[in-house]
């Protein structure tokens, strides 16, 4: 068989990566589950007219189709989600009668997007959702609630600091529609172009596509340029003079989530509200946020997400929700690419058993069941080399403790990284916790 050829967009960890993943989806489940969101795990596939309708994404979509389909037959009608919203919307329809609303749920599973792969941007990758959804209404203090348990969850992991930026988009809309702006949604669409284009060329835009003045232009421009780490945005945004209610609203909405996300002590985790994220989805109703790793600003976020008042129905009740995501392929594949993250070992064994010869095989695996019996991850040397050999083979693979086999059941165990050996007694002894599993390094500036 000739060499395989790498599938560009779809990253494969080796061991020491994937403990890294691992670790990050186990330590952001904990977070969740403290907080009370359950887990769950909906189909990979959707039918194709739910994946394309209204969520205006410009990505290709996977679709299935039979190698065996006959002539004509075309594609299933089925295709690989890009997303874990449509799934996660689709499921609380079918499952509604089920549920106790308001529902707390959270997804870590891949997704699929036929994009051209760059940096932070695969074909397959890992998300991680967590969302909470009400039967026709939904209280504005669980938009506070789900945002910091995301800062929570971001908070504990081992990663460059996070910046996370608020907006609301009932504070964009109120805004634009003081000004007699005459199309708020293509507006909005165009602000959302600041990172990517500069202010004179958005400007025009939205004369051009949203129908404004230059005058009303500028005040859009003066609005996006408000960005502080508390709520003072509500006196720079009054000094702007425009009124509108809903503008007043989204004001004390979006300094409640501000308040509520920067109470408590952080380690790594910035709060600011950013008046020009506005995030291009229709369906966002309310809060929004775009999540920003230091030192990756290249990858432009990685995370987000906000407050739906109406992305579910099924014509006699609507499910409003409010949710974030994070990009767990987008932020640790390029981590881990740069060394800013590694895992101390490969292997989760803790202690290679040594073998003295063939025939004391058997005795270094009973020797190995006592230590897995108590909880300590191990192996048995693959061949009875020289215990040199045997020590150097526990050394590339990060394993810390060799345990060599004495008579009547009896046991040395050796630390190869400091060179101290003790007896033991095989039926008790354990490694030291730090030691058991594998970690995580860290080379954060």
């Amino acid at each position: 068989m000739a060499r395989p050829t790498p599938l560009s967009g779809f990253p494969e960890l080796l061991p020491a990566a994937r403990v890294v993943e691992r670790q990050v989806i186990d330590s952001l489940s904990r977070t969740f589950e403290l907080h009370g969101f359950a887990n769950i795990e909906t189909r990979a596939v959707e039918p194709l007219d739910r994946l394309a309708k209204g969520a205006e994404i410009d990505k290709e979509i996977y679709a299935l189709r039979r190698v065996q389909a006959g002539e004509g037959e075309g594609d299933s009608g089925l295709a690989l989600h890009f997303d874990l919203t449509v799934p996660f919307a689709r499921y609380v329809l079918e499952n509604a009668g089920k549920l106790d609303f308001p529902f707390r749920r959270y997804q870590i599973q891949p997704a699929w997007r036929g994009e051209r792969p760059q940096e932070g941007r695969y074909r397959q990758f890992t998300q991680a959702d967590v969302d909470i959804v009400g039967q026709d209404e939904l209280p504005f203090h669980h938009d506070v609630e789900v945002m910091r348990v995301m800062v929570d969850a971001l908070d504990a992991l081992p990663v460059p600091p996070l910046s996370f930026q608020f907006n609301n988009r009932k504070l964009i809309q109120g805004f634009y529609r003081g000004l007699g702006l005459p199309d708020l949604t293509a507006a909005i669409r165009t602000i959302d172009k600041l990172d990517k284009l500069p202010a004179d060329t958005v400007a025009e835009l939205l004369v051009s596509d949203a129908g404004a003045t230059a005058e009303q232009a500028a005040r859009c421009l003066e609005l996006a340029t408000i960005r502080v780490p508390d709520t003072s945005f509500v006196e720079q945004v009054r000094a702007l003079g425009v009124e509108d209610d809903l503008l007043d609203e989204g004001l004390a909405e979006l300094a409640a989530v501000v308040e509520g996300c920067s109470a408590g002590t952080r380690r790594h985790v910035t709060v600011e509200a950013n008046l020009r994220i506005a995030r291009g989805l229709d369906y966002y109703t309310g809060t929004v946020v775009e999540i920003f790793m230091a030192g990756y600003e290249r990858l432009k976020s990685v995370g987000g997400g906000g407050r739906y008042d109406a992305l579910a129905s099924d014509g006699r009740a609507t499910y409003p929700g409010v949710g974030v995501s994070f990009g767990v392929s987008r932020s640790l594949i390029p981590l881990l690419a740069d060394g800013v993250l590694s895992a101390s070992r490969s292997v989760p064994s803790a202690v290679l058993v040594a073998l003295v010869d063939e025939e004391g095989r058997r005795a270094s695996n009973a020797l190995a069941d006592q230590l897995r019996a108590n909880g300590v991850p191990c192996e048995v040397a693959a061949s009875p080399q020289k215990f040199g050999k045997q020590i150097r083979y526990a050394e590339r693979r990060g394993i810390p403790y060799v345990l060599f086999p004495g008579p009547d059941g009896a046991a040395e165990v050796k630390d190869i990284r400091s060179g101290e050996q003790t007896a033991v007694d095989p039926a008790t002894w354990t490694p030291p916790a730090p030691d058991l599993k594998p970690t995580i390094k860290e080379q954060l500036s």
